[in-house]
């Protein structure tokens, strides 16, 4: 990491899957709005072959190639890498951060961070220990359209005191066709769908009802991180395919306001993609969220209140980033965090990582999910 007033970031990708393909296709694009050179030094994969396959189709425009290993504990080792990203499936998260972290390494972890709560705890003593940085990769949370959103919420309060968001995450995964050791069906890698994609339902939900939860926003969400989120009150249910969870249907319930969040994953749907996947509602208006899924927002729209007749007209904000995902944000704010000196994100600080966990475990408990590493 160099000291340079835009700082350097040199990347080793650990695992050669399809959400590694996002973060590194999004870090090599040209774009002229980056805070931090990002150099993608090493890929680590399960054998050369994969990890070549993975250069010569996401990095075909890079000039200097990464530096190539069939082993993990070899990026690990690495000393020209300032920080790992851990694109395994979550199931694999706690294993793969200790192994990074007893290595000396810093380290951007993908979401769901661990299995559980007592996980994340454990992975943080143990960053604490060596004194390594150490964040998960929630990347909606660095997304500028959050700021945006969040700003007129709170701040600008276009929609008069906030009351609900509602938000659905929807799939269809053909569980029955896939192998055992698929990470959508095997149990240890963290299947179900709460895990997997109802985060981001979650995530919307606690980002628009909780204005002290950090998210996008820089120096002012450092500042509500010190705050701390609520805690809300949970009613929580869930259906199964086998052992698999395949539905979630939750109830966030915040005493101090009174604000509720309505969220939903499922992977038995028939439906495809949404245009709305979301609705954030205030005493004064209401907002609509647009995209593909709620993690991949493209636009919202601002309405006044909604008493009789025709639909009010709205006012429309675009946010499409294509043909980019929307990873380079969480890339550069990882290594201003590192330039800084930072141990924690400045937009999901361990606290927060903790808190979303927190929930989550209360979720399945309440609907019966069980792993078996909350055993």
């Amino acid at each position: 990491m160099t000291n340079q007033e835009i700082p350097t970031c040199r990347w080793g990708i650990l695992t050669a899957g399809l959400i590694s393909s996002w973060f590194v296709s999004d870090l090599v694009s040209p774009r002229n709005d980056a805070k931090a050179n990002h150099i993608i030094h090493a890929i680590g994969a399960s054998s050369v072959k994969k990890g070549q396959d993975f250069v010569d189709k996401f990095m075909s425009n890079v000039e200097k190639k990464p530096v190539l290993y069939g082993t993990y504990e070899e990026l690990y080792n690495d000393p020209e890498i300032d920080c790992i990203y851990i694109g395994s499936p979550h199931g694999l998260h706690y294993r793969d951060c200790m192994a990074a972290i007893n290595a000396g390494k810093n380290v951007l972890c993908e979401k769901a961070f661990t299995i559980n709560a007592k996980e994340a705890r454990s992975v943080f003593e143990a960053a604490k220990a060596k004194g390594v940085y150490v964040a998960e990769a929630m990347w909606l949370r660095h997304r500028p359209m959050i700021a945006e959103i969040r700003k007129q919420l709170y701040e600008d309060k276009v929609i008069g005191e906030v009351t609900r968001t509602n938000c659905d995450f929807h799939a269809h995964w053909d569980l029955d066709a896939l192998p055992e050791t698929s990470r959508l069906k095997n149990i240890e890698l963290g299947a179900g769908t709460l895990l997997d994609i109802g985060i981001y339902s979650l995530t919307w939900a606690i980002t628009t009802l909780d204005p002290s939860t950090p998210a996008a926003g820089g120096a002012k969400a450092a500042a509500q991180s010190d705050i701390g989120s609520e805690k809300p009150k949970i009613m929580a249910t869930q259906s199964f395919n086998g052992k698999v969870e395949v539905g979630t249907s939750a109830i966030l319930h915040y005493p101090s306001s009174g604000r509720q969040g309505v969220i939903t994953s499922t992977g038995t749907s028939a439906r495809g993609g949404s245009h709305i996947f979301g609705t954030i509602e205030g005493t004064d208006g209401f907002i609509e969220l647009e995209g593909n899924a709620p993690s991949h927002p493209t636009a919202f729209i601002v309405y006044p209140r909604w008493s009789e007749g025709a639909k009010p007209e709205g006012k429309r904000y675009e946010w499409s980033l294509k043909p980019r995902q929307g990873f380079q944000f969480e890339a550069d704010n990882t290594a201003l965090d590192l330039q800084a000196g930072r141990k924690e994100s400045s937009i999901m600080p361990w606290s927060e990582t903790i808190h979303v966990m927190e929930i989550m475990d209360e979720i399945r408990r309440q609907g019966g999910t069980k792993y078996p590493q909350d055993e």
